[in-house]
């Protein structure tokens, strides 16, 4: 069973709190620190709690049928092995970008795709784990994670409720409840019969754990509803320019819209309330003047 609330580094995150927010950056950087920078100070401008990247080794992570595979990129044919060596970052632009977010301040974190990733990412004081969806069924990440002492946060998309189940005993037994079930749909994007947002009533009712939502649609509309279903960390993949070279830039959100989306939900987790009947003081008023 999952915590009602939990710390990130001294930010409170749960239910009664307000919505957490985390501007994906993910490898929408494109190996240049340069772009990294102009997106941390995007999701500060526009008030995100969080931008987190990904850590992966690339002779751990890339299929070995696809190590050799020649991808067009924009330095040039390269193996998709080199590519990945090439939009990786390392300790020089970690540890440039651990200090650059704590100047501003604001959070940062990764998702880490292997046990070498996490225990590089360990050198620094971020505020939760990521597993992304990929890594759910990997029982020795899921554990080493857990054993860290930092929550977890951790994608439910592409698996079983199965999967999903052994993956949260691991959790209970290693994280003490300390962990986040991100509800999300892998595909990119995702099209709006398949968000299926319902499931985070499913996950908090099944898990009794805080639970959150990593959108990959093109919309905005469906990170409103997420919260108002429950979701208490949004997580939105982020962008400087929709035609930018890569994978991600389409699926994401450009900076306007990632102000568009904290207005939002700042507006609509008010709206909400407590769910208590009540008269409001507004209402006292009304009702003086309609029924005597």
């Amino acid at each position: 069973m999952g915590k009602k609330k939990l710390d990130f580094c001294g930010h409170s995150v749960g239910d009664d709190e307000p919505v957490f927010m985390i501007a994906e950056i993910g490898l929408n950087h494109n190996g240049e620190l340069g772009i990294a920078k102009k997106l941390i100070d995007a999701a500060f401008a526009c008030n995100w709690h969080c931008v987190k990247f990904q850590k992966r080794t690339p002779e751990i992570c890339v299929p070995e049928n696809q190590k050799t595979v020649i991808r067009e990129t924009p330095w040039g044919k390269m193996t998709y092995l080199e590519y990945r060596h090439r939009v990786e970052f390392g300790e020089k632009e970690y540890s440039y970008i651990n200090q650059y977010c704590r100047e501003k301040p604001i959070f940062w974190t990764t998702s880490v795709w292997d046990l070498p990733s996490l225990q590089f990412i360990l050198r620094y004081d971020v505020p939760f784990i990521k597993i992304p969806s990929a890594k759910l069924v990997e029982t020795d990440l899921l554990r080493a994670a857990a054993m860290t002492g930092k929550p977890v946060v951790l994608s439910t998309g592409m698996s079983t409720v199965e999967e999903i189940d052994a993956a949260v005993s691991v959790l209970d037994e290693f994280a003490t409840g300390n962990y986040v079930l991100m509800h999300t749909n892998s595909t990119y994007p995702t099209p709006p019969e398949e968000l299926n947002l319902l499931t985070l009533k499913f996950l908090k009712e099944r898990y009794a754990c805080v639970v959150g939502y990593s959108g990959h649609e093109y919309d905005l509309e469906p990170s409103v509803i997420a919260v108002a279903l429950g979701a208490r960390i949004i997580e939105r993949h982020v962008t400087l320019d929709h035609n930018m070279w890569g994978a991600d830039h389409f699926a994401s959100l450009e900076v306007h819209a990632m102000d568009l989306l904290h207005k939002r939900l700042k507006q609509v987790s008010v709206s909400l309330g407590d769910g208590v009947k009540r008269l409001t003081d507004n209402e006292i008023k009304i009702r003086k003047k309609l029924r005597g």
